[in-house]
């Protein structure tokens, strides 16, 4: 069962498929682990229940995608001894390491106090509590670090020599902290939390669109839109720095992204703004551009150079026509976050920040553009550095097993079957309970009928929970 592909092409697809799976998964665990932890921190701050309700809901989704995220790592890690195995003997002595201390450091701490966060609310205080909440945080945030400093150290390898064909490491610090690590790692934490605000942003407006107008949904709500406000410039300075250091240290791939194929001498470099690369005929079809644009961005100079495609091999060229577009799909959901946060900060300032439908329609439209960004990033940092899997060091090629077209395929097959079982009965329950929403089990009580007035009457209804509200703060206060 080769599919007509051959044992390389259809290894590169499984692991595309099997990793792509993977990705969105911890993306979801790191960010809801700082967002729970946030929560807490904010109920021992305030005593508000509201916070701790919001805490007991997203701690179930979280639970289900730490689960499914640990099991899609595994399949992932037994692929480089089974298709990838070259890149393993050549490689291992880096890679390997890196990966022990992602699960040393990071994976034990995660487990050690996972069971506290999800079981302990009646079992320890509230301050241990807190602290086990911060701990997971903290050790999936120790998790990206170690693994985006893999994944970087492919990217940009240093700290290296090479005997009888084996890379030893030299220099450890040079390995972790290679020269693209710091703006990966930044790039990756960055688009994680956005990630889970523009999800939890998305479930906040889908409730509010169904009516409900209580203190759980809009403080959810109004927390997801802060995030995304803060986080969505920022992701664009990083992302700039990121493409600075791109170009200096992996031109080939700038040069694909862009679909720049002759290096500027003597005049800017436009940005293409639309094109289809051929990578036949080595040149951007049908472009529309902006003249002196993409020097100013890359180079921060209206004329500076960048080197076109042509400058290096065919055979070492990325494949301009998938990164091309895979980039500007990131970029182009980056600008619309970008919308989204500053249009919710006007009807904020407005007083129009729950009651504004189109804005509710608009987060609700952005809720997988997260997932999608991610994915995008991820396939342009991936294939645009093909064809090496170090790169200037091994190629792709030259990692594979020996293995035959018919046996990847059919584990192929395998693996998409399997993965749409499992974890399209994982994703379904996620979005169960996303759709049931968030529950008052400490804030105030909560029925069936309560939603149904809400639904009917929201703005009645709102000033009613505030009142509820307000009244169950007066009794405590007592």
């Amino acid at each position: 069962m080769n599919l007509g592909l051959t044992a390389l092409e259809l290894a590169r697809i499984q692991f595309a498929f099997t990793v792509s799976f993977h990705i969105i998964f911890p993306a979801i665990s790191i960010g809801l682990a700082s967002f729970l932890a946030v929560l807490e921190w904010r109920w021992l701050r305030t005593k508000n229940p509201v916070y701790q309700d919001l805490f007991k809901f997203w701690v179930k989704i979280f639970a289900i995608a730490f689960g499914m995220g640990v099991v899609s790592g595994v399949v992932m890690s037994y692929q480089f001894g089974t298709n990838w195995s070259e890149f393993s003997r050549v490689a291992g002595s880096v890679t390997g390491p890196l990966l022990a201390y992602e699960v040393l450091s990071a994976f034990f701490l995660e487990a050690g106090f996972l069971g506290i966060m999800l079981f302990g609310w009646e079992r320890v205080g509230p301050r241990a509590h807190f602290f086990a909440t911060v701990m997971v945080a903290l050790g999936t945030c120790i998790s990206m670090f170690w693994i985006l400093s893999s994944n970087s150290w492919m990217q940009t390898p240093q700290g290296f020599a090479i005997e009888n064909g084996i890379i030893v490491p030299q220099d450890w610090l040079a390995i972790v902290f290679n020269p693209s690590f710091p703006y990966r790692f930044l790039h990756m934490a960055v688009a994680t939390f956005l990630l889970t605000a523009l999800m939890v942003a998305a479930i906040a407006a889908w409730h509010l669109l169904k009516g409900r107008r209580d203190a759980l949904v809009k403080t959810s709500f109004s927390m997801a839109l802060w995030m995304i406000l803060a986080l969505a410039p920022l992701q664009v300075l990083i992302g700039d720095q990121h493409g600075v250091n791109t170009l200096r240290y992996q031109p080939a791939k700038i040069a694909a992204i862009e679909g720049h194929w002759e290096t500027n001498e003597n005049e800017a470099m436009p940005l293409y703004l639309f094109g289809i690369p051929d990578m036949q005929a080595e040149k951007t079809k049908y472009a529309i551009s902006i003249p002196h644009l993409g020097s100013l961005i890359l180079t921060h100079s209206m004329d500076g150079k960048v080197q076109g495609l042509k400058d290096f091999a065919p055979e070492d060229r990325p494949n301009s026509t998938i990164i091309f577009w895979s980039f500007r799909i990131m970029v182009g959901l980056g600008m619309l976050m970008l919308l989204l946060a500053f249009m919710a900060l006007f009807l904020r300032k407005n007083g129009r920040l729950y009651e504004s439908k189109w804005l509710q329609r608009f987060a609700l439209v952005m809720g997988p553009s997260g997932f999608i960004a991610l994915l995008a990033g991820w396939v342009t940092t991936e294939v645009g550095r093909q064809p090496w899997v170090v790169y200037g060091v091994m190629r792709t090629k030259d990692a594979l097993s020996p293995v035959s077209a018919e046996q990847v395929g059919l584990t192929l097959i395998i693996f998409v079957v399997v993965y749409c079982v499992v974890f399209g009965i994982g994703i379904s329950y996620m979005l169960k309970l996303m759709h049931k929403g968030p529950e008052f089990i400490e804030s105030r009580p909560h029925s069936d009928e309560a939603v149904i007035q809400a639904s009917h009457r929201p703005l009645a209804a709102a000033d009613e929970n505030f009142e509820s509200d307000s009244n169950n703060n007066k009794e405590n206060d007592k």
